[in-house]
């Protein structure tokens, strides 16, 4: 589920703890968490409803001023089902408080280069995970595709490889883009000492 950012820092704050969405089938379950922009997001309900029971109350629980609103920005289509999906903050993104580790031993830092080194062996484009990271750390705050360009590769799949780094703390996305973490630039450095 994709939120705007203005959406989600009302989630964070507890004004917002509905979201509506019409889908052919649910695209999240009860039990599901989110990762988002502002932390973690659970999900605690998703019903089907019918446009007749939502309410105003519910609109503005979901950060619009009135059901109409609400309505007119669902996906159309008679195939679809309008979901009424309860949500709540979890926590802390835990990807941030690893982006921030650095306290790594060289054992640890080198566990992380044999699995950089696995996940480039089992790559069907061959290994790409330190030149992701030599270009990401050589133009922060640059557009994937100008990276995947860059790269020779598509900007799609470019971008998938790039959350898988992402995953471990490695990156982070900016509004345009993305740059190392601290941990990213603490295991480039380490990967570079080794291959030199």
């Amino acid at each position: 589920m994709l939120f705007t950012q203005e959406v989600l820092e009302r989630i964070a704050a507890g004004d917002v703890d509905l979201a509506f969405r019409r889908w052919r089938r649910p695209a999240v379950r009860p039990g599901t968490t989110l990762r988002t922009a502002v932390g973690v997001l659970a999900v605690e309900a998703v019903d089907a409803v019918d446009e007749d029971d939502v309410s105003d109350q519910d609109a503005r629980r979901a950060g619009y001023a009135d059901r109409a609103l609400l309505l007119a920005d669902q996906r159309p289509g008679a195939d679809r089902t309008l979901y009424r999906v309860t949500l709540r903050p979890a926590g802390d993104d835990p990807r941030v408080r690893l982006r921030q580790d650095t306290d790594l031993t060289a054992a640890e830092l080198d566990d992380i280069a044999a699995a950089l080194a696995r996940m480039d062996a089992r790559s069907s484009h061959g290994p790409w995970t330190t030149a992701t990271l030599e270009l990401i750390a050589a133009h922060p705050a640059v557009r994937a595709a100008d990276l995947a360009a860059r790269a020779g590769r598509e900007r799609l799949p470019f971008k998938a490889d790039v959350r898988k780094l992402k995953e471990r703390g490695l990156t982070e996305s900016l509004d345009v883009g993305y740059r190392l973490s601290p941990r990213g630039r603490l295991v480039l450095d380490h990967v570079r000492r080794r291959t030199d």
